[in-house]
């Protein structure tokens, strides 16, 4: 598989998510909660998509694993495996609004080497190397860089909502560094994370991730400059609790703050 097979087989895998989603967007979709506590969201716009990526990926390359959202994981100990996020920000897909997009990764050997985010509405694409990160959009198509940002005193923080945070300490270790920045707002889902690897906001702090939430975004934020981690400082592939910063010592005062330093 060339480099050059590669970006365009990602190329198609959008687009074929994104040919299958948009014709629910902002109609009269039904919405499932997939149980528990807190209202999850799925629709029948995240199933099809995901369906017509996992049928590309096993017509092209059916030794390879796939993680997916919505239909389980195949193979997920194969040397490469796919994992895919087919609308992250499902809760603002079903408002209408248009923080939300369409997740995809490759991972070698469980390390992410290729993430996409891919905004079919809007038009936008994101993908990283963790080398470089690069935009193709309206607006033309750049290379994606974080920006310096000299304290977390200057910086804008984002988190998809505090409310998602089910644990109280961990509220309360979010509502310590909100109190540090300059501004924080809420909402933005992956479009969060494509926004400090653009160079527009400095931190995203959140909590209760998926791997197929966070797996596709990394590539992405370090191919910027930028650093994503646990709040431990650790790998941020498994999920969980989850810091991006694009300066380095944002991310280090940050970290601070959440461990109560």
């Amino acid at each position: 598989m060339t480099a050059i097979d590669f970006a365009a087989f990602v190329d198609e895998l959008a687009s074929v998510s994104g040919e299958t989603i948009l014709p629910f967007f902002r109609t009269s979709l039904g919405v499932e909660h997939k149980g528990g506590g807190s209202f999850d969201p799925v629709t029948a716009a995240d199933r099809a998509a995901e369906a017509a990526m996992r049928a590309l990926i096993k017509k092209n390359f059916p030794e390879h694993g796939i993680i997916g959202e919505e239909l389980g994981d195949e193979r997920p100990d194969a040397e490469y495996v796919w994992v895919l996020d087919p609308i992250d920000g499902t809760k603002s897909f079903i408002a209408g609004m248009l923080a939300w997009g369409t997740l995809i990764a490759l991972t070698r050997f469980g390390e992410a080497v290729f993430g996409m985010m891919h905004q079919p509405f809007t038009r936008e694409r994101f993908t990283g190397d963790g080398e470089a990160a690069h935009y193709r959009g309206p607006g033309g198509d750049r290379d994606l860089h974080v920006r310096p940002c000299a304290a977390l005193s200057d910086a804008i923080l984002y988190t998809t909502s505090p409310l998602l945070m089910k644990n109280k300490k961990d509220r309360e270790a979010f509502g310590r560094v909100e109190e540090k920045v300059k501004l924080s707002r809420y909402g933005g889902d992956c479009y969060a994370y494509c926004m400090l690897a653009a160079g527009h906001i400095d931190l995203v702090i959140e909590t209760e991730l998926k791997a197929h939430d966070i797996i596709p975004l990394i590539p992405i934020i370090s191919g910027g400059g930028g650093i994503v981690t646990s709040w431990d400082g650790g790998p941020a592939e498994t999920g969980g609790r989850i810091i991006a910063a694009g300066d380095p010592s944002v991310h280090e005062a940050a970290l601070a703050v959440l461990k109560g330093r």
